[in-house]
């Protein structure tokens, strides 16, 4: 079955070129549209300036005639813009980009290749970025911003990988300009990274008018990363393999289970957490035994096992101490309290709100906090937002500032 075209007739973005022109945000007389994208909704920067014209008018009362400058505003834009609409069926859309949690996560055994088998029950959640895609009139590159510094703009990024992919797979030769709102933190065992490749690959088939199905999507995000097929499950798979066998399962926990992520400022890298992992003192707990307990009872400390916990925790001693602190002051506010991925993001599951030395102490001035909630899709759609977590970093709290939501 063909992946759904979510072809409006209307574009996705707040209004159209005809519109950026007329309420200054596109300049008619541009020789060419420059990105300049700002946070918000994407925009033009003017290059060049009309000449202007004069029309030589009689004023019928005084018998005097007056020069009036006129414009002669150059169409170039327009015609541009009327070009790129006429060969496609969308030339913007807005996405969000969610991220995930390992509700549980069990290496399973080594590879011959190197990596290692894992088993685990992947669900997205409600914390993501947002990723703007403007069709570009050149047939030459991508075009990548970013909200924030720090974020590579170039062939290293996911996005543009993904985007190079898909052009391979379907000798397309759509490019673009993508604006990256980014929220989810890098580093964090949350799959940003991967779940902006998902998105950029489910983006792009949209502007082809979905020559390529789900599957073949799913499929073909495997050569980007482990953790990218699993963005086309329906939001909760038990994931196998390097992590690319998704398994879709009926949706395990409600909805409306709150959480709460906490992630210091330091990252776990992925590779030095693989490279400290002992196969003779990981779990012997049956992921499948896992699974069946928290569909059918729901999350426990007792079944929220990380088996890459005692490596990130050698990596980052100060995760550990952080992780057994928010045990220690929940008091029964959470069902449990896990890693997430190979970290550094401790979850929080069974309450929206950080424990309260989290604002208090200074050790903690600089984490990352964010609510959150399961979320899954509907079958050829991409995943909706259901409303902005609330992100902070603790020093937020103390200094008196708003959350940002």
């Amino acid at each position: 079955m063909m992946a759904s075209c979510q072809l409006l007739s209307h574009h996705p973005h707040p209004f159209s070129f005809d519109e950026k022109i007329s309420s200054g945000l596109f300049k008619k007389g541009a020789a060419s549209p420059t990105p300049c994208f700002g946070l918000g909704t994407s925009c033009w920067r003017r290059t060049t300036r009309s000449r202007p014209s004069h029309r030589i008018m009689a004023d019928s009362t005084s018998g005097r005639r007056q020069v009036e400058v006129v414009y002669d505003p150059d169409e170039r834009l327009n015609k541009l813009a009327d070009e790129v609409d006429k060969n496609t069926g969308l030339s913007r859309l807005s996405l969000f980009s969610p991220c995930k949690i390992n509700v549980f996560l069990r290496i399973t055994g080594k590879r011959e290749d190197g990596f290692h088998d894992l088993a685990s029950l992947f669900h997205v959640i409600s914390l993501g970025d947002t990723i703007k895609f403007s069709l570009s009139p050149t047939k030459t590159r991508d075009r990548l911003s970013a909200n924030m510094s720090g974020v590579p703009l170039d062939e290293r990024n996911l996005i543009i990988k993904a985007l190079n992919l898909y052009r391979k797979k379907t000798g397309t030769d759509n490019f673009f300009w993508i604006h990256l709102d980014k929220k989810v933190p890098t580093g964090a065992g949350l799959g940003g990274g991967s779940s902006n490749a998902a998105t950029a690959l489910w983006a792009a088939n949209q502007f082809s008018g979905c020559p390529a199905t789900e599957k073949e999507l799913q499929e073909w995000s495997g050569e980007i990363g482990s953790d990218v097929p699993f963005f086309f499950s329906h939001g909760a798979a038990y994931c196998t393999g390097r992590g690319e066998v998704v398994e879709d399962i009926p949706r395990p926990l409600p909805l409306d289970l709150p959480m709460v992520l906490i992630k210091p400022q330091e990252a776990c890298s992925t590779a030095e957490v693989y490279k400290r992992l002992r196969l003779d003192q990981i779990s012997s707990y049956d992921p499948l035994v896992l699974l069946g307990e928290i569909t059918q009872n729901g999350v426990s400390q007792d079944v929220c096992i990380n088996d890459l916990e005692p490596p990130a925790f050698e990596v980052l001693p100060s995760l550990k101490r952080l992780k057994k602190r928010v045990l220690a002051a929940s008091r029964g506010q959470y069902d449990a309290v896990f890693m997430s991925g190979s970290g550094s993001t401790i979850v929080g599951v069974g309450s929206p709100e950080p424990p309260s030395f989290v604002y208090d102490d200074d050790e903690y001035k600089d984490v990352f906090v964010s609510e959150a909630c399961f979320l899954t899709r509907q079958e050829n759609q991409w995943y909706r937002e259901p409303s902005s977590p609330i992100t902070y970093s603790s020093k937020d709290l103390t200094s008196g500032a708003a959350p940002t939501s």
